[in-house]
């Protein structure tokens, strides 16, 4: 069986797909529809680009409403349910808080901006039937960026079953879909982030198929006055939420559920571990002090 290993960058970071198959020809065939499926998501999704449906709605804030396609009603009402059993922690309104946090700045938020910022927030307010999206007031925007990669990671990992690959896994930034164990039945070995030391690992995890993803407060945050400030921001106050969890590392059959499942116990703070067991889910959670419980 031939293995090969394809790295290319998307989605803001580097990516990987490592794929076994019967010929060369097959795993590269695979791997190529994989990776125009990714660009495809990209393109589709991004809120940099002006052409991207997400922009489009956006746009049209306070004005009219976009009718989508079946692809995006679906992951519309999926951020409706994340929002509903989050508790509206998951929020793919918030995204217009990245206006007033600047991470590289080392400065903090004016409140006044940050107040009127927080009037923009609310998928309550946002009018969403089933097939028409409408932002209610200009202002406003929606933002796969909390998902997006997740949804990307698993539609790659669909397009590598529709080419005959059972073994092998996709990476995007992180985020994995493991479509099967190597061949002789060996599970992958994937190595979780150190939240204080990024370039090393402190545990790993053995798996065979499914979904892993993390969330933690050392992907973006600044530190004032001895203050460690993160990018994982409350919808209803602006603020960074203040959590007794470093990184959340969760498993799930999809990888789009595993990175809502992590997002959501860093943002429920002090309450994060108590909900992510409410879960079923296999996890490792670890402290800022690097204290390490897993359930997997």
């Amino acid at each position: 069986m031939i293995y090969q290993s394809f790295k290319f960058h998307a989605m803001g970071g580097p990516c990987e797909l490592k794929l076994y198959a019967e010929s060369a020809q097959a795993v590269e065939t695979a791997a190529e529809a994989a990776m125009a499926e990714v660009q495809r998501i990209e393109t589709k999704y991004s809120r940099y680009r002006d052409d991207s449906i997400v922009s489009r709605i956006n746009k049209l804030a306070g004005r009219s409403g976009v009718v989508v396609d079946d692809e995006t009603a679906a992951l519309l009402n999926y951020a409706n349910t994340a929002f509903e059993q989050s508790d509206g922690l998951f929020d793919i309104t918030s995204g217009v808080l990245r206006k007033v946090w600047d991470f590289t700045s080392g400065k903090l938020p004016q409140p006044e901006a940050l107040a009127e910022c927080c009037q923009k927030i609310g998928w309550q307010r946002v009018v969403w039937n089933g097939s028409q999206c409408s932002l209610p007031e200009a202002g406003m925007e929606i933002d796969f960026g909390g998902f997006g990669k997740e949804y990307a990671a698993d539609r790659a990992a669909d397009i590598c079953r529709e080419h005959g690959i059972e073994h092998g896994l996709v990476e995007l930034g992180g985020d994995i879909h493991v479509l099967g164990p190597h061949p002789d039945n060996s599970p992958w070995q994937i190595g979780l982030r150190n939240p204080r030391q990024p370039d090393q690992a402190i545990d790993v995890v053995s798996i065979s198929r499914g979904g892993l993803a993390s969330s933690g407060d050392y992907e973006r945050f600044m530190l004032v006055d001895g203050v460690r400030y993160s990018h994982l921001l409350n919808p209803f106050t602006g603020w960074p939420v203040a959590s007794n969890l470093a990184q959340v590392s969760v498993l799930a059959p999809l990888c789009l559920v595993a990175g809502t499942g992590a997002t959501v116990s860093m943002l429920k703070g002090e309450s994060g571990e108590a909900w992510l067991q409410t879960l079923t889910l296999p996890y490792v959670a670890v402290t800022p002090q690097g204290q390490i419980s897993r359930r997997f």
